[in-house]
């Protein structure tokens, strides 16, 4: 988990500098969200697979595809290549992530699991703190690709330590409740979704018929099979699980967009060394864990629908932060500090979300519920993210400058975070 971590940190900052050395900054945006789309993918193939084999496999699998993934990132020659690489990434970090916290339960005495749940959490700590500036350094120094070919050197020894010691070995799965608890359709639905993300952020990087027939597409997968993977009135914003699910696409989608869009602004527009950006992330990184801290220490009666509410109006803030910082004259540590102060509020909301969604999750369902809270968060970020790109294009081809066109993109976010503010009473608890 500390590798997968410290992986996923240190790889985003580089990825600005990747896209603009490939000539691909127009399709930065499907670099970017390709990685959340196949992850929702990785997340259920991996859930599937260690309900019927157990947990070792999808663990071992997922470890060796994601040394694979990061040479193939690496070595890439083209924007294409480096898009792919990224997918198969995101399958093999959401099958991780899943087969871990299976094997937990599937291994570990009922006692001692929220220790290992705990130890797992703590194993992000580091990555975030030392994980982004290295990349920035080692980006700035040398090159992006020794990024990837060093945390594929790094992943290599530990993924065949994990082959060689699950080989073998079998943690056997619950049994299922019934079979309609583990249903094969989910996994199809999942590939959907994924592909139909992924179809979209290609869609949304021109403006031709070919590019708007990809979005459509994409926009039509999601939009026939999302909602089975979500609780019923999760688009209106029924009262309860679907708001509180709602939300978490919400603002997710707000705070995702800008670490995507803030970093490709500073190193293209800005020209700022990508030891800044890496800065910035472990910023956004200590500044979440600091404001989630502050909210657990609140008073229990703390009504959490209302610290929904700060939390998304400081990332309304924030918004209104980068927008500033797009323009022209504006120092450019301006648009960098919007990332921590979104990391803020999402401290606040998120963990809040997570205590309304577990409250109004059905007797003995809280696996469900959790798992659409993940589900819709990927969602929200493709979606969120698709349409800036699409706004943030719309404005290049016209032939405006590209200040514009990030001030453009980052004035959209305002919208889901006013959203987020104003549905945050749906979500009350009981």
């Amino acid at each position: 988990m500390f590798l997968t971590g410290l992986a996923a940190l240190a790889v985003v900052p580089t990825l600005p500098t990747a896209a603009r050395d490939l000539d691909g900054v127009s399709l930065f945006p499907l670099v970017a969200g390709c990685f959340v789309a196949a992850s929702l993918l990785g997340g259920v193939l991996g859930g599937h697979w260690a309900d019927r084999a157990g947990a070792n496999r999808p663990l071992a699998a997922g470890m060796v595809l994601a040394v694979v993934t990061l040479l193939v990132s690496a070595s890439s020659t083209s924007i294409w290549q480096l898009a792919a690489g990224r997918f198969v990434d995101g399958v093999a970090g959401g099958m991780v992530a899943v087969a871990i916290n299976t094997a937990i339960g599937q291994a570990y005495p009922e006692r001692l699991q929220p220790r290992a749940l705990a130890l797992m959490s703590a194993c992000w700590i580091i990555p975030s703190l030392v994980g982004p500036p290295m990349a920035g350094l080692v980006a700035e120094w040398w090159s992006w690709r020794a990024v990837f070919y060093g945390l594929a050197v790094l992943t290599a020894l530990p993924a065949l330590a994990v082959v060689a010691l699950l080989n073998g070995r079998s943690w056997k799965a619950a049994p299922a409740l019934s079979e309609e608890k583990t249903p094969r359709p989910a996994l199809t639905v999942a590939v959907a979704v994924s592909v139909g993300a992924a179809l979209g952020q290609y869609g949304v990087s021109g403006w031709d018929t070919r590019h708007l027939l990809f979005a459509v597409s994409g926009l039509a997968l999601m939009v026939l099979f999302a909602s089975r993977l979500l609780p019923a009135g999760t688009w209106r914003a029924a009262h309860g699980l679907p708001a509180t699910v709602l939300l978490r696409g919400l603002s997710s989608g707000v705070f995702f967009t800008l670490e995507a869009f803030v970093p490709l602004m500073l190193v293209t527009d800005r020209d700022v060394a990508p030891v800044v950006t890496g800065l910035a992330f472990t910023g956004a990184a200590v500044a979440w864990a600091a404001s989630s801290w502050v909210q657990g220490r609140l008073p229990e009666r703390t009504p959490r629908h209302r610290l929904v509410v700060v939390g998304a109006l400081v990332q309304v803030v924030a918004v209104v932060i980068a927008a500033v910082g797009s323009l022209p004259g504006v120092p450019a540590v301006t648009a960098a500090s919007s990332m921590v102060v979104a990391a803020v509020g999402m401290g606040l909301l998120a963990p809040s979300l997570t205590v309304l969604s577990l409250a109004h999750a059905p007797a003995g369902r809280q696996g469900y519920a959790s798992s659409a809270m993940q589900t819709n968060q990927n969602l929200g970020q493709i979606l969120v993210l698709g349409v800036a790109s699409a706004v943030f294009n719309a404005f290049l081809s016209g032939g405006s400058n590209d200040h514009i066109g990030y001030a453009a993109a980052f004035g959209l976010l305002l919208l889901p975070g006013i959203l987020a503010a104003v549905l945050a009473a749906r979500a009350r608890g009981a």
